[in-house]
């Protein structure tokens, strides 16, 4: 499937449990980091990439049981590639939330957005210093 992120767009920390359920990301489009988190959800940045189609990373796999989120640096459009148990695809079942991160919607979202935003930055620049 396609994926449109905007920058200011919160996609709530979450994983795929199911041995079936890893996923797949290549950037078509724009920017963006793809956080990694510990069981406790701290951020582990040694695991955690920027995603660009000018960069050096130009897709990830993200198996399952993987705590992660994604945060647009600019507008971008992933392919999405996620694997499904015998059955298919079933929304309700797709992935369970962060207990540590807030819902989306939530007036706790906003703030939590912008440290995954600083996070995300301090990533980029990050990367550009190797490069």
């Amino acid at each position: 499937m396609l994926n449109a992120l905007s920058v200011g767009t919160y996609v709530r920390p979450h994983r795929h449990e199911d041995r079936h359920k890893g996923e797949g990301f290549v950037i078509l489009r724009g920017k963006l980091a793809l956080l990694i988190f510990t069981d406790t959800g701290e951020i582990d940045f040694e695991r955690s990439r920027v995603l660009s189609v000018e960069g050096a990373c130009l897709g990830m796999e993200i198996p399952p049981g993987v705590w992660h989120s994604l945060v647009a640096l600019e507008d971008a459009v992933i392919y999405e590639v996620k694997g499904q148990p015998a059955g298919g695809y079933v929304q309700a079942e797709d992935k369970d939330f962060a207990p540590w991160a807030p819902e989306e919607d939530s007036r706790e979202s906003d703030e939590y957005y912008q440290f995954l935003r600083e996070a995300a930055l301090d990533l980029q620049r990050s990367a550009e210093s190797v490069l």
